[in-house]
């Protein structure tokens, strides 16, 4: 299924809390990349992988109109009144048509990417945008990287294993990722570690359908 996608858009949420919090988005982000650019990384001098040249990226912050957890401020460096004093609009009609602007722009078909996207990403932004009555092409194709890491490791007889971006960055480059815990660091640090094994996470990859997400509440 995944061998048809032109564009894999990997996608990350920042929130005001966990999902028994009933959340909403503070910041999300989209990164498009072409499946050619995974499948053929580019190095530096030193042999190390490099993001793509060509990448494109959709990045917004949000006024979720709901408290943020103590908790998920402490994280995201967000909170409510930063985001009203910058004056940031609701996840509302406007940014939903720049959301399917960009993903209709891209090369088709495309392929979403999360970490514990099946979990969490991708049923709260199927929550937010039924709750503006909207929501993507059902057929639009989702992958979750963390179960997909998660299959990968088990497959070489490994059963424990940590699968957090952060641990799986250290795992591959030997130190932390430059940005950590806000919605475009953590897709570049995604995209990263993604592409060192890019061609056996496409094989092992669980693929849904957009159509197939339920919402989280």
């Amino acid at each position: 299924m995944g061998s048809s996608v032109k564009t894999f858009i990997f996608l990350d949420l920042e929130t005001t809390g966990l999902n028994k919090d009933l959340p909403k988005i503070t910041e999300l982000c989209l990164v498009a990349v072409h499946a050619s650019s995974l499948k053929t990384p580019t190095t530096n001098d030193l042999g190390e992988i490099q993001l793509p040249r060509v990448m494109d990226k959709l990045c917004l912050c949000v006024d979720p109109v709901k408290p943020l957890t103590p908790k998920a401020s402490e994280i995201t460096g967000l909170d409510n009144e930063l985001l009203r004093i910058c004056e940031k609009q609701t996840f509302d009609v406007s940014l939903i048509n720049t959301f399917l602007e960009f993903i209709n722009r891209q090369a088709q078909p495309v392929c979403l990417v999360a970490h514990n996207g099946f979990n969490y990403d991708f049923p709260l932004l199927k929550t937010e945008l039924n709750q503006q009555n909207h929501d993507l092409s059902s057929s639009i194709l989702c992958v979750d990287s963390l179960q997909a890491f998660r299959y990968l490791h088990n497959q070489g007889g490994a059963r424990r294993g940590k699968f957090s971006l952060i641990e799986i960055y250290r795992q591959f480059f030997g130190k932390e990722p430059n940005f950590s815990h806000y919605a475009e660091g953590d897709v570049l640090t995604l995209i990263l570690i993604f592409i060192c094994k890019a061609e056996s996470l496409l094989d092992v990859a669980s693929y849904k359908q957009w159509g197939d997400i339920e919402p989280m509440y």
